[in-house]
């Protein structure tokens, strides 16, 4: 899966490259709006901030949606309802407002991929002797294979993409669980005690109380 990044701020580009490529995407990057009106076509989903130097990201939104079905992400500061509705007028699939988290970002991309019938494909990720295989929903610790449920590999998953960082409750609540109820969160709990228990090292998954969970990086 190929993600063009339409950003003309190089810091925040290169952050957000970085993490998408730890989840193994693919990412390519436009400065600015001629670069990635260029570049869609070959994008399986495209990340566009709506302040471009040389043009507003909503007539590039517009012009790519009239040409192409592409999947559009806005990634913006722009709050104000108003930007919001413009946005989703112009043709993007979903809005997601400066500052956010890779965790959110990440359900996000997700959820639209899914919506749009073609699927979100992820790499193999390695973290130290863990592998994680996600197009066949397998991992392995040390060379043996893990009898994990769907939700438990899907839970290792999102705390292997964020390999030495917190992952906050509510962010695995929505990405696995695709809800905000923090009533549920007990099932989050009981799954990463499951986890633990499978990985029969229970020192890697951390928790950080009142936060949410870590993934050691063991190295």
């Amino acid at each position: 899966m190929r993600v063009l990044l339409v950003e003309d701020d190089d810091a925040v580009a290169g952050a957000l490259g970085a993490a998408l490529h730890r989840v193994g995407l693919a990412v390519d990057r436009a400065a600015d709006a001629e670069e990635g009106w260029c570049k869609h076509g070959d994008a399986s989903l495209v990340l566009l901030d709506m302040g471009l130097p040389d043009s507003d990201g909503l007539a590039l939104a517009r012009r790519i949606r009239a040409a192409s079905e592409v999947p559009i992400i806005a990634v913006t500061a722009r709050r104000g309802e108003s930007s919001v509705v413009a946005a989703l007028q112009s043709g993007v699939d979903d809005y997601v407002t400066k500052p956010y988290s890779t965790q959110v970002l990440l359900a996000r991309i997700d959820a639209v991929m899914r919506r749009s019938g073609r699927g979100l494909v992820i790499g193999d990720i390695r973290v130290a002797h863990l592998v994680l295989e996600p197009q066949e929903q397998r991992a392995t610790y040390d060379g043996a294979l893990l009898d994990l449920s769907p939700k438990e590999f899907a839970l290792l998953l999102v705390l292997a993409q964020n390999a030495g960082h917190v992952v906050t409750r509510a962010a695995l609540m929505e990405r696995i669980w695709h809800t905000t109820w923090v009533g549920g969160s007990r099932t989050l709990d009981v799954h990463v005690a499951s986890l633990r228990a499978k990985l029969r090292r229970a020192e890697l998954v951390e928790t950080v109380r009142g936060t949410g969970y870590r993934l050691r990086d063991t190295g």
